[in-house]
This record gives C-alpha cells, structure tokens and sequence, in this order.
C-alpha cells in the first residue's frame, strides 16, 4: 500500500521500536518525523538517511514526552500530523511500597500522558485534513499485569483506555484510534541485556531467551520492529478504516494465556 502525501510524526523514534515503525511508514511512502528529547547531530543525520533512502521527507524534532507543552509543540512543528503514533516510554521495576515518587511521575508522564497531550494537538488538524490515523503504542501490560511494575502497569492500562475513548469520539469521521500491544520487542536495548542474563544463568543465548526473558511469552520468540511497523502501516490503510477503538496483540501469545 502507499501512504504518499502523508505525513507521521512517531514519538520517541530515534531508536528501537520507534525507529522500526518510523522506517516501515517511510517504505510505505509516508513523511515521517522523527522525536526525541535528545537533539544531536546523529539524530538529525537519522532523519536525513531515512529520506535518502526512501525517497520521502524527513525531519527530526526535539521534543520531552514529559512535558505537556512539548508534546504539543511537536505538533505544532511537524507542520502536518496525519499519522500520530504515541511510542516514547520510560521504564522502572520497583515494588510498590519502595517505587520512588520520581520514577512514578516520569513515567506516567511520558508512557500516558504524552498520548492525551500529542491526540489532543493533533486531532483539529486530522479533523481539518478530512483523514488521520493514531496508533498508540501500548504494552501486554495494557491488558494484564506483572510484579513490580506498577507505574508501567498503569500507564499502559490508561493509554488503551484513552485510545478506546478517542476512537468513540471520532468514530463517525474518518479518523480511527487504536493501540498495539506488543509482548517482548527484539530491540537493541534488549539484544544488549543478553550476554549479561546469560552469564548471570550459565545458560547458552537461546537457553536464556526461551527460558528466562520470553518465560511468558508463549511462542517463545520475540517480536520485530519490523512487525510492528507492519502492523502499524496495516492500521493506517483503508483495510483497517473500520477498525478504531481496538487493542492488537504482538504478544506471541502472550495475553492468550
């Protein structure tokens, strides 16, 4: 399918599941705009390589998902948002008697409240342009729960709650509002956490995947990037113009159990 003529901005997108999603709407022939709180050169040389090899336009924009007033601005700059995919997220583990006030707040600040912030700055201009796409990138942990991740846990919840409330909202204009939850990514923060849990086990790299990281993960294999970039381009075209208001799972099975 071809998004040509549109344009994404992709929150936290200057790596990892951000990054893949941001390449499979420019292969799809959108305009991607890409975000972090970081603004170096590489980040901006990102956006430029994404470009030259998509042939599309690209452009990096500084923005902090925990603050309000940026996630706005990020609209604002982008120029045009026709695709809006809410990715940036933070993440700590703490029991909930110990799980500092601080992580607490950035979190939920980054992994939700970014979402009702950019949705809400983007919403007039979908509604202006006749047609937009949100996409919220949630978590299994949208759909279920795990030990010592409370704020996560909460954060993602509220995101598929908010999604479901957006798509209601929108429902009778040409907009739709959904959220994939994926299971464990493959990202490169994960790959690099592997030679340490293998040492930590004496267990070999596939030992330690199957048995220990994807240990809820029923197919026993992560999730790509590129998957759910796929299935992000799949929400954005007219075979999915009447799906809105819906979780999709890249869990491998994950929330079946």
């Amino acid at each position: 399918m071809t998004l040509q003529g549109k344009t994404a901005v992709i929150t936290g997108s200057n790596s990892g599941i951000g990054l893949g999603v941001a390449r499979e709407l420019a292969r799809a022939g959108a305009n991607v705009v890409l975000n972090s709180f970081t603004d170096r050169d590489e980040d901006h040389a990102l956006a430029a390589e994404l470009a030259r090899e998509f042939g599309i336009k690209a452009q990096y924009v500084q923005a902090d998902m925990s603050r309000g007033d940026d996630c706005r601005a990020l609209i604002e700059k982008a120029g045009a948002c026709d695709i809006l995919v809410n990715n940036a997220g933070i993440q700590h583990v703490s029991p909930i008697e110990s799980f500092p006030q601080d992580k607490w707040d950035a979190i939920i600040a980054i992994n939700m409240n970014s979402n009702f912030h950019t949705m809400a700055a983007a919403l007039p201009g979908m509604r202006a342009a006749g047609w937009g796409r949100i996409v919220n990138i949630a978590s299994a942990h949208g759909l279920t729960a795990s030990p010592y991740k409370a704020a996560y846990v909460a954060a993602k919840h509220g995101v598929v709650g908010m999604t479901k409330t957006v798509a209601l909202e929108t429902a009778q204009e040409p907009i739709t509002c959904n959220a994939i939850c994926p299971g464990y990514v493959l990202t490169p923060l994960v790959e690099a956490q592997i030679p340490d849990t293998m040492e930590k086990y004496s267990m070999g790299r596939e030992e330690v995947i199957k048995k220990v990281m994807l240990e809820r993960q029923p197919s026993r294999d992560f999730a790509t990037v590129e998957q759910l970039g796929g299935t992000t381009v799949f929400l954005c075209s007219e075979a999915a113009a009447q799906i809105t208001g819906t979780t999709i799972s890249v869990d491998g099975g994950w929330t079946a159990l």
